[in-house]
């Protein structure tokens, strides 16, 4: 799918290491052994900001983070107690190299894969309503209704679910459940069934971070629930309009594995 410029990973694998001695020198040289590491410029440093009920205000516009587990959760380290009619649809979909991918043709990835999808969201906060607006993901939003509700009792398969949330002291739980079985939670392929319940604690522990764990539960698909932790940062900057639907360039290029 066509991705922008400020989305493509680049990767630094080159480093010098420079000796400067003088003589006549007083202190250390710049990058000497002992000098003090230089402070991140981003995310800016400070307490976590609140609400004026005193909750933890995570709005702003925040980037995931989460490429490895986007990529491949049980590569990236996650323990994935996969039942075995669930490993064998998970092997196939790897061993094809992820060629069915849904988001690869611009599909919503779902919850919890929009929290790891490389692209950013912004988290608009009132006391009854969080409104997550995503900028990839076929650039969707979501609301999660504050105002104590349960579930709606005639949930349907959706992309994104149904989603409640409450707060746990300084931690936003948001429990959602009605999501389809189209969507994977990588794209390696790990499946889920339309019975998942996917529970986010999410919290601001600074200015610039969040936290963000989720938990699995499907019977049908694990064998007990499991969980996996990102740690989005404030974005430098806006959202961006992204139609992964316009000049979509990477249907044609999945091939799977050669047979």
């Amino acid at each position: 799918m066509k991705i922008p410029a400020r989305h493509v990973i680049a990767v630094i694998a080159a480093a010098t290491i420079l000796q400067l001695t003088s003589s006549t020198a007083a202190g250390q040289a710049p990058g000497a052994v002992g000098a003090a590491p230089a402070k991140p410029a981003w995310p800016p440093a400070g307490e976590t900001p609140r609400t004026p009920d005193g909750k933890p205000d995570l709005s702003g516009n925040w980037q995931p983070n989460a490429i490895r587990q986007n990529v491949d959760l049980i590569g990236s380290g996650v323990q994935v107690p996969m039942l075995p009619a669930a490993e064998a649809v998970y092997k196939r979909y790897k061993e094809n190299l992820g060629r069915e991918d849904p988001e690869a043709r611009c599909l919503p990835p779902g919850v919890p894969r929009m929290s790891t999808t490389p692209y950013p969201w912004t988290i608009v906060q009132t006391p009854k309503l969080i409104v997550i607006v995503y900028e990839g993901g076929a650039h969707v939003w979501r609301k999660i209704f504050m105002d104590g509700r349960g579930h709606d009792p005639k949930v349907e398969s959706t992309w994104l679910g149904d989603s409640i949330g409450r707060w746990d002291g300084d931690t936003l739980v948001v429990e959602t459940v009605g999501q389809n079985d189209i969507t994977w939670l990588d794209a390696a392929g790990v499946p889920h069934s339309t019975d998942m319940k996917v529970t986010e604690r999410i919290r601001r522990p600074d200015f610039g971070h969040l936290d963000i764990e989720h938990t699995i539960e499907d019977p049908k698909t694990f064998s007990r629930p499991w969980s996996f932790t990102t740690h989005p940062s404030l974005l430098q900057g806006e959202l961006i309009e992204y139609i992964c639907q316009e000049n979509n360039k990477d249907v044609e290029h999945l091939v799977g594995k050669s047979k």
